[in-house]
């Protein structure tokens, strides 16, 4: 493979842009190379700006679960194309896409249309702030909730309530106000609620952590959150931006059987444009303006594009029989294949379409056993992949994504890719 148009791409790039890049992971640093620059997609494949050719399991870091570039998404965009891109007034397909998203996920009786998934989390964090009338929120450590300065903060040093910003430019003081729980451990959620007492707004989550690699739930601990949020007066917040749509048709509150207060979604629900939404009960969602004093708003919430692959999106997945099985018989596969080519070198988590390899040899359940992945030995495994026209996510901590398009032939050539790195890198 040659990759001279992506490394000139590349180094003109870094002249416009902060790190020649639009999103950090893009920089591809965490593999120790230039990043690939995408031409075009179809299906189940990429192509860069050199001609090369990749089976891709990123999928756009979720939102294309049919593939790119699917015929029938394409078209509703077109069509809407033709008729407006943008009105900045109600239109019937943001009616359409909210009933369907409503038809999924019962819990979202009402909903919101925003243009991205951090817009409609740090949307539902205000709306249950202004509903409990409490200002703490908590989250996990390792799980991300997008780039809003109150949910850039990690845990210091196993101290849970002693939270620091993640980022330069977060005030401090707006950061406390953000408690940091372990994800998986009952025992850290039940701490912050003894230690404020009647402080806490809601708690939000990832129901599968997907931004340090893939983490699921322990049996039990999402039931457990549904629990305790509820005897102290908090809401619970599901962040499904990855999980909505991709696990099932009513997302992760389906597939585990556990129903938050508030749900935040994205990505599959646009069809690879840009969208979010969020929504829940009707009592909490007649707070948003202009119903109620919790405001928020958006010159292109809702647009006539975004919906209109939304709706395409979700109509195709509804219609579709068999479809989730078939993406969770692949992802199992791909597993299956991991585990065989790299055995004790590495653990491997899969939840419906999401698969994570950690290189590590401890069974991974929160941040700690996450971050004791060899991120050296991601990187030699990315370079091993790429070169056999695998494209994976650059960084040890992102979620391998399946999508409808990826076939028999894409199956069997990545578990024989697999297999061929597993030798190549030895051990």
């Amino acid at each position: 493979m040659e990759f001279t148009r992506s490394q000139q791409l590349y180094e003109e790039s870094v002249q416009y842009l902060p790190g020649g890049v639009n999103s950090p992971v893009r920089a591809f640093r965490a593999v120790d190379r230039h990043p690939l620059f995408i031409d075009h997609a179809k299906g189940a494949y990429l192509y860069d700006a050199d001609g090369n050719q990749y089976i891709d399991y990123v999928c756009s870091w979720g939102p294309c679960i049919l593939g790119h570039a699917h015929p029938c998404v394409v078209r509703a965009v077109q069509r809407a194309c033709e008729g407006g891109l943008t009105f900045g007034a109600p239109t019937e397909q943001e009616l359409t896409l909210a009933k369907l998203i409503r038809a999924c996920m019962p819990s979202m009786e009402v909903s919101r249309l925003v243009s991205s998934g951090t817009e409609a989390v740090m949307s539902a964090v205000r709306l249950a702030r202004g509903f409990t009338g409490r200002d703490k929120i908590i989250k996990f450590r390792g799980c991300y909730h997008g780039h809003s300065d109150g949910l850039l903060v990690k845990a210091g040093s196993g101290a849970l309530t002693q939270s620091a910003p993640d980022s330069l430019g977060v005030p401090a003081d707006y950061a406390k106000l953000t408690l940091v729980a372990e994800y998986n451990h009952p025992e850290s959620v039940e701490r912050l609620f003894a230690e404020h007492p009647g402080e806490i707004a809601a708690l939000l989550v990832e129901p599968v952590a997907a931004n340090m690699g893939v983490v699921p739930p322990e049996s039990g601990f999402l039931s457990f959150l549904r629990e305790i949020t509820k005897d102290h007066g908090a809401l619970l917040i599901f962040d499904e931006v990855i999980t909505g749509f991709r696990l099932g048709p009513g997302g992760a509150q389906e597939y585990y059987g556990v129903t938050p207060d508030l749900t935040t979604l994205g990505k599959i629900i646009g069809g690879g444009m840009p969208v979010g939404a969020y929504g829940g009960k009707r009592e909490i969602m007649e707070l948003v303006a202009p119903s109620g004093a919790v405001y928020q708003a958006g010159t292109l919430s809702g647009n006539p594009l975004a919906t209109a692959a939304g709706i395409e999106t979700l109509t195709v997945l509804s219609q579709t029989p068999g479809i989730y099985a078939q993406l969770d018989q692949n992802a199992k596969r791909l597993a299956a294949a991991m585990r065989e080519s790299f055995g004790e070198r590495v653990r491997v988590n899969q939840a419906g379409s999401l698969v994570g390899m950690f290189f590590t040899g401890q069974n991974v359940m929160d941040y700690e056993t996450a971050v004791s992945s060899d991120t050296a030995a991601y990187a030699r495994y990315f370079h091993a992949m790429i070169k056999q026209g695998i494209y994976l996510a650059p960084s040890q901590y992102e979620a391998m994504f399946v999508s409808a398009a990826h076939g028999e032939a894409e199956i069997t050539k990545t578990c024989e890719a697999l297999r061929s790195a597993g030798e190549r890198l030895g051990g």
